[in-house]
């Protein structure tokens, strides 16, 4: 920690990610984006960088729960007719795959009330975890994320799911203007475009705290066992 005009800094990743001030937010972690036979599968969509991430993501959400870091889970949502998107959102969910695929109707996904807007099975959300239904790329524009971390006293949120360049990164964003600690879980991060992926872990690098999921679980195992201590330590005392 630092201090400048008597403001303390948190510069450590120990302080960037303690479990005490800390949630973990999974975005978009969805059938319709990342399983194959649903939406973007089905439209040729490359998807292959999930199959080893998602491993990777379900340990570090096991390990949120041991150390008792609220979990926030945000979910991509489209309305029945497009009602919860305007002309210029349709015109950017148009481009989304320009480069690779040409033109194409306007993607179909994350229908609200869907099979294909559930969460993946492997990382399903658990009774206690929120769950925050979103209508842009950012989980912050349009929903009460910041009211429930807020709530809960968080200062920092540790940025995990996908796309790493759209819907992760624009969280990111709106995340720091918002004033919390952003953490981007680099290993837990993916994409189905990697040179875009690539080009965002770049970018984030030079504007947020980026580390591995391994990094933050020892910090959040250590802060357990303390807990531990600490708790045991009272009760000897009280005996």
């Amino acid at each position: 920690m630092i201090e400048i005009e008597g403001k303390q800094v948190f510069t450590e990743l120990e302080e960037l990610v303690e479990p005490r001030h800390t949630a973990l937010l999974v975005v978009d972690m969805q059938r319709d984006f990342c399983v194959p036979g649903w939406a973007f599968d089905r439209l040729g969509v490359d998807i292959s960088m999930y199959p080893s991430m998602v491993p990777r993501l379900a340990r570090m959400i096991e390990g949120a729960r041991a150390a008792h870091v609220p979990l926030v889970y945000v979910q991509m949502t489209v309305l029945p007719n497009r009602a919860s998107e305007s002309p210029p959102q349709i015109r950017f969910n148009l481009r989304l795959h320009l480069a690779s695929h040409g033109e194409l109707e306007p993607l179909q996904y994350a229908a609200d009330g869907s099979e294909g807007q559930a969460i993946i099975d492997e990382l399903a959300p658990q009774p206690g975890d929120l769950v925050v239904k979103k209508y842009r790329s950012s989980g912050f524009w349009g929903t009460n994320l910041d009211m429930l971390l807020r709530s809960n006293g968080i200062k920092s949120v540790v940025m995990t799911g996908c796309t790493t360049e759209g819907c992760v990164e624009s969280t990111a964003r709106d995340a720091l203007f918002n004033d919390y600690y952003v953490v981007i879980a680099e290993d837990c991060v993916a994409s189905d475009d990697r040179e875009q992926h690539v080009a965002s872990l770049l970018l984030m690098r030079h504007r947020f705290d980026v580390a591995t999921s391994q990094e933050i679980l020892r910090i959040w195992s250590e802060g357990e066992t303390r807990a531990e201590r600490d708790l045991a330590s009272g009760m000897a005392a009280r005996s």
